[in-house]
């Protein structure tokens, strides 16, 4: 299946650093602080991202903490505001928070429910989509403050971690998959 995204690939590719070992032994980890770094490719990346959601969204949700970095741009090309969902503890109160699974034990996504407006059409970035649980609670928290996810953007996937089986009935396009 082709994803709207795919052109982005070889950009995007080009421009991330491969770290094997790192954080732990068997691990490879694929940094996008080169992407980042570069100018042109990065802007390349946000104004294709912009165009290709134009008119569908009235916010961006970015995921801690590099979502973030990807969110902002984008809400500022789109023109619209930029919601921010943090892990426990960061953001001041009223929060409203999700608990999800890790391999050992949990975490905690949190939202201020007054940054959405009821009805608002959001759309949800992260850099990486690997079990999904991020996600899964980010999409909960979005939409328990009353905004509506019209899809998820992710800029990898990892495939084998079968993330997307936790996000069926909705529209997640990424731009790399490994």
């Amino acid at each position: 299946m082709t994803h709207p995204l795919t052109e982005l690939a070889d950009l995007v590719q080009a421009n991330i650093r491969e770290i094997p070992d790192y954080p732990s032994p068997g691990v490879l980890f694929r940094d996008i602080t080169p992407l980042l770094a570069n100018g042109p490719a990065f802007g390349a990346l946000i104004d294709a991202l912009a165009e290709h959601y134009a008119g569908q969204v009235d916010a961006v949700a970015g995921l801690e903490s590099r979502g973030f970095i990807l969110a902002a741009p984008l809400a500022l090309h789109l023109g619209v505001g930029m919601i921010t969902v943090r892990k426990a503890g960061k953001l001041p109160g009223p929060v409203i928070g999700i608990d999800y699974a890790l391999e050992y034990g949990t975490a905690r996504m949190e939202l201020r429910p007054d940054t959405i407006t009821p009805g608002q059409r959001v759309l949800v970035i992260d850099d990486v989509l690997a079990t999904g649980g991020t996600a899964r609670a980010s999409v909960q928290l979005v939409e328990q403050a009353g905004g509506v996810v019209i899809g998820l953007a992710m800029l990898m996937e990892l495939t084998d971690l079968g993330g997307r089986s936790r996000l069926e009935g909705y529209n997640v396009e990424s731009v790399l998959f490994y």
